[in-house]
């Protein structure tokens, strides 16, 4: 079904506002959150349209993150559609119930205003809270603009909901740089959305006529089975993932992919990131580009499960690699999305040149000179034939 242009509702909006109206259009049964900057807005607009009649989801305003996520889950159980909202410390503070959502099967979509964790206390972007959260079982989907973000939380429910997976999934997008920015976004019809997604149908679900119990207790005896069981799950993400976006390009003509590639076909060095540092990465591209350098792009979107082999295909021909993120892992030899790069670039017979840079810490600013200092000292790199484990930019000494 291709959606008419002049069904088509165009408005600005921010990231926040723009994954409220998607999960307003998703039919939710519970929305279930606390408040935390930058995420506030998603419930806030949710919950207006909640006042004003305009859905029938149940809302609780519940005491805690923790709280939230428990209510999530509970809901999910008897069969409803789900979601929540969070961030930073938000997140931090769900952590328990993030490994029990995941391994109840509870495919829960959400969303999350990535901001940096304390101490000290910083209230804008990095990715260290969802990152901290990449092994919880949870499928992880990395946005760049408004548009990106109202689409992609539509689909995560398709996705989360597919009997073949049925994981939760959280939707990110850089807190104030994203969460905040009025863009232009194309809305769908609800009808559209909702003949999109169709009604939920639980693979089981909790019922007082026919109890059963969900998550109790698993010892020696059958714990490492689960655990296996949504492994498998997670393996057959990709195949879903892609499976609903031919359906969602068919409705829009939009599609992103497990990562959008960007120039890469002749490329030396590719610039590896993800979020709204591939925009910015994209403008430097295109600026080198002009000055006759070799330089691509690879944006990421499916950070859980990583899409270890598709990657591996489309770098393997380059000399370099160069990774920007903004996440630190302490006593680690690199950082999140460098050491997840490597792992898939492993087995490869002649493997390019990793750099990782480590950059927006706390919400630093990522200037297009950022890029190109990091591309420029991956060149240096390349010529000497190794660089270091990992090194951060834009960082006083």
């Amino acid at each position: 079904m291709t959606v008419s242009k002049d069904k088509i509702k165009i408005e600005g909006l921010t990231g926040d506002a723009a994954i409220a109206h998607a999960l307003k259009q998703c039919d939710l049964d519970v929305l279930a959150a606390y408040p935390i900057t930058p995420q506030t807005i998603i419930v806030e607009d949710y919950q207006r349209f909640a006042a004003d009649g305009e859905v029938k989801a149940k809302v609780i305003p519940v005491e805690s993150e923790h709280s939230a996520m428990s209510a999530c889950v509970g809901a999910s159980a008897v069969g409803a559609r789900v979601a929540t909202a969070s961030a930073s410390a938000g997140l931090a503070l769900m952590w328990e119930i993030l490994y029990c959502a995941a391994s109840m099967r509870m495919p829960i979509v959400f969303t999350v205003a990535n901001r940096a964790l304390s101490a000290p206390i910083n209230i804008h972007n990095d990715w260290s809270d969802t990152y901290g959260a990449r092994d919880s079982g949870f499928i992880q989907v990395y946005c760049q603009s408004c548009q990106e973000a109202y689409d992609t939380t539509i689909m995560a429910f398709k996705i989360a909901e597919d009997h073949k997976v049925l994981l939760p999934i959280i939707v990110g997008i850089d807190g104030f740089i994203l969460s905040h920015n009025v863009e232009r976004v194309e809305m769908l019809p609800d009808d559209a959305v909702q003949k999109f997604l169709g009604v939920r149908e639980p693979f089981i679900a909790l019922d007082p006529d026919n109890p059963i119990t969900m998550g109790p207790l698993a010892l020696t005896d059958y714990y490492f089975e689960f655990k296996e069981q949504q492994d498998e799950a997670m393996d057959k993400v990709p195949e879903v993932f892609e499976k609903v976006e031919k359906e969602f390009e068919k409705m829009t003509g939009r599609k992103y992919g497990l990562f959008e590639t960007y120039r890469v076909e002749d490329a030396e060095i590719i610039i590896f990131t993800h979020s709204t540092p591939g925009g910015t990465a994209k403008a430097v591209c295109d600026a080198l580009r002009e000055k006759g350098e070799k330089v691509g792009v690879v944006r990421l979107r499916l950070f859980r499960p990583f899409p270890a082999e598709q990657l591996a295909e489309v770098l393997k021909k380059a000399k370099a690699v160069a990774v920007f993120e903004k996440c630190r892992s302490f006593g680690a030899p690199s950082n999140p999305l460098a050491l997840e790069l490597k792992t898939a670039l492993y087995d490869l017979d002649k493997k390019p040149l990793v750099t990782d840079f480590v950059i927006g810490l706390g919400g630093r600013d990522v200037p297009p000179t950022t890029i190109v200092e990091g591309y420029e000292k991956t060149k240096e790199y390349l010529k000497k034939g190794e660089a270091p484990l990992y090194e951060t930019l834009g960082v006083r000494k």
